[in-house]
């Protein structure tokens, strides 16, 4: 291969490709070619992706963009990427420190702080940083600049880097290529409220993470488990395994021809006690079946030398399956044109009135939430001022005193629509620029406590809410003083006891940066939402976020106009709403939108 003067690629595709029938075919002839880390990510995700070793004479900048280039192979162990620095440097450099992503890729050249002194050179490396990935795999919106310096010296006359910062920088495109999202399972933390319901103290909650794939898939997923959760999940959720388990060294994971995962652990995992052990095994075959293209039948957890610990079958790991308090959303409802509480069947394309005093029409409603077993609902009136409770049961009775009141002057500034957590308990938002807050009510019946929200700017205020079922992740639209509304997630921490709960919504993160403006946001699985926003300068679009931030893998949606109001559900089978100005339209599977009503509004799933 003959070098190129300026490299611009430094990736090479192996010598041959699936073909999109599936079956694979060798090349007759022809040679090896370079192609740019761009043209690799728009290829087929099965293209082998194999690095270029440095050439000679090459010059400082040219070393630099090679070692870039070499970083965004397949890898395991950045072998290729290492011939670019000096001996000691390729022994100390830690690539799986971080990961940083950069809208349009790391560039290196000329610059001011590119500077020649005697046998050393810099080279400072810039972009638009969109995004870190941590030494847990976590993700997390990062937007800003990113300069840093690599530092280049004369090794036998050839130029090789003996400085850098650790971890990679990676271009977008190449990050979507190399890496996977996954979600890790740990056990939410629910304090006193988890006597709410059954085994409270099993509920999992989704974690994701980003792995590179094709990198021993099975044995890194649960490596990653096994670190724990990430920084920001961690005061809510709790893992199983005792601190200090990883895997006996030299496992190569995977699933045997009859979906059974067979895992051998350290002295500090193989310690844990039948039950516990029950719990770890829970979160391996919850983890892995999240990315496994097979079913995971059982799940074996050993001692070091082999010996059985427990294990865990398909069967008995559905008592923790994710998303159990999410309800099964037999239903959706909505407001119907005469402004009662109404309900629709999945298929059905025209709604009904609910029992019970809320379909009954005598206090006209705005906005709906029912509860995930689908028994009760709480409903705000149309002029936003009030919320009341009762059964959706034929014979519900009277509708009694609203459990919530806004006293502010304007319907804009008044209460938010509710939401149901998977505890059972009720979340609103009192706009009103007198006293902005957000309040609980426990069991949709008890008298609303107010929950400090920290990093809740003076200026802003909460205009939409959505609590995740777990009831440790709660989603909310937030308008600043000028009018921008942006999407953030809080955790909520729980504390005190059975008779004196402390509830508080914590470290606010933003889940869709990208967007300036947000409208409507509904949760869509177990850690994914649907957000319609509207990027700078741009039109309005529906697309799935994960609760990371990052955009989720899940199939592009078809576009439509005008979406005031999205309503999706936790249990993912159920077809996606939108409102428009038009009316209500349902979004079938492999399907377009399709109008269901022009005079009914306000569509929600339970939750």
């Amino acid at each position: 291969m003959t070098h190129a003067g300026g490299r611009r690629t430094a990736v090479l595709l192996s010598a041959f490709v699936l073909l999109v029938t599936g079956c694979a075919s060798m090349p007759d002839g022809g040679s090896v070619n370079r192609v740019s880390p761009s043209q690799s990510a728009q290829g087929d995700a099965q293209v082998r992706v194999f690095s270029v070793s440095p050439q000679k004479g090459e010059s400082a900048r040219e070393i630099v963009r090679g070692f870039l280039e070499a970083t965004t192979s397949d890898e395991a162990a950045f072998r290729t990427a290492r011939e670019y620095l000096t001996e000691e440097m390729a022994k100390s450099w830690k690539p799986f420190e971080a990961t940083t992503v950069l809208a349009g890729g790391p560039s290196a050249r000329k610059s001011r702080t590119e500077l020649s002194t005697g046998d050393g050179y810099t080279v400072e490396v810039t972009g638009r940083r969109i995004a870190e990935i941590d030494a847990n795999s976590a993700y997390s919106p990062a937007d800003g600049t990113y300069r840093k310096d690599f530092h280049l010296t004369k090794v036998e006359g050839e130029w090789r880097i003996d400085s850098l910062p650790d971890g990679l920088v990676l271009g977008e495109s190449d990050f979507q290529r190399i890496y996977r999202p996954i979600n890790n399972y740990y056990f939410a933390s629910l304090g006193p409220d988890a006597e709410s319901v059954t085994r409270g103290e099993d509920v999992l909650v989704a974690d994701p993470v980003y792995l590179r794939r094709r990198i021993n898939a099975v044995t890194e997923t649960v490596k990653a488990l096994l670190k724990g959760p990430s920084n920001w999940m961690a005061p809510v959720v709790s893992s199983s395994f005792p601190p200090g388990t990883r895997l006996v060294p030299g496992q190569h994971l995977s699933l045997d021809d009859s979906g059974a995962l067979t895992v051998r652990l350290n002295a500090e995992g193989a310690n844990a006690g039948r039950t516990q052990c029950a719990r770890m095994a829970a979160q391996v075959l919850h983890t892995v079946q999240s990315q496994a293209s097979a079913e995971v039948s059982k799940v074996v957890l050993n001692d070091p030398d082999g010996g059985l610990v427990c294990e865990q079958t398909r069967e008995i790991a559905d008592d923790y399956e994710p998303g159990r308090l999410n309800g099964r959303a037999k239903r959706a409802y909505l407001i119907d044109e005469e402004h009662r509480v109404a309900s629709l069947g999945v298929r059905s394309e025209s709604s009904q009135p609910v029992g019970g005093p809320l379909g009954s029409g005598g206090v006209e409603m705005g906005a709906v939430a029912v509860n995930r077993p689908e028994g009760e609902a709480a409903a705000v009136t149309r002029g936003r001022r009030a919320l009341y409770v009762a059964s959706i049961e034929d014979g519900g009775g009277a509708l009694r005193e609203p459990v919530v009141s806004s006293e502010a002057k304007t319907e804009s500034d008044r209460l938010t629509a509710p939401s149901w957590d998977g505890l059972g308990d009720l979340w609103v938002a009192d706009q009103d620029p007198e006293q902005p807050r957000l309040m609980r009510v426990r069991g949709g019946r008890e008298d609303p406590e107010e929950v400090p929200v920290a990093d809740l700017g003076k200026d802003e205020r909460i205009e939409a809410v959505k609590i995740a079922s777990d009831g440790v992740r709660i989603a909310l639209q937030v308008r600043d003083a000028a009018g921008d509304r942006s999407l953030r997630l809080g955790r909520v921490e729980r504390g005190g006891s059975l008779q004196e709960p402390q509830v508080a919504v914590a470290d606010l993160r933003p889940l869709a940066p990208q967007l300036e403006d947000v409208v409507s946001a509904s949760w869509a699985g177990h850690s994914t939402l649907v957000v319609v926003g509207r990027e700078s300068g741009g039109v309005q679009q529906l697309q799935y976020l994960e609760t990371d931030g990052s955009i989720s893998d899940q199939p592009t949606l078809p576009g439509i106009n005008d979406v005031t109001g999205v309503a999706a559900s936790e249990e993912e089978s159920r077809p996606l709403l939108a409102e428009t100005r038009e009316g209500i339209v349902r979004l079938p599977p492999d399907a377009n939108w399709k109008m269901l009503s022009g005079r009914d509004s306000s569509p929600a799933y339970p939750g």
